[in-house]
C-alpha cells in the first residue's frame, strides 16, 4: 500500500509539471487567442485565470 501511495504521488507531480510546461508552450504558441485559451483551460490541473486568484485570497 505504501509503494501504491508513493507511484500515486510521483504521477500526480509528474502530471503538474507536464501541464506546467505545456502552459508554458501554449502561451506563446502561434495560435489565435481564443483557440490558446481553449487549449489552456483543457489541460489538468491548470492554473485558474489571473482574475479568480484575488477572490480566492480574499476569503478568510
Amino acid at each position: 500500500m505504501i509503494l501504491v501511495a508513493i507511484v500515486a504521488e510521483l504521477l500526480e507531480e509528474y502530471t503538474v509539471l507536464v501541464a506546467r510546461v505545456l502552459e508554458q508552450l501554449l502561451h506563446d504558441a502561434p495560435f489565435p487567442r481564443r483557440m490558446r485559451f481553449l487549449m489552456l483551460r483543457s489541460l489538468p490541473f491548470a492554473s485558474p485565470p489571473p482574475d479568480a486568484r484575488p477572490a480566492a485570497a480574499a476569503t478568510p
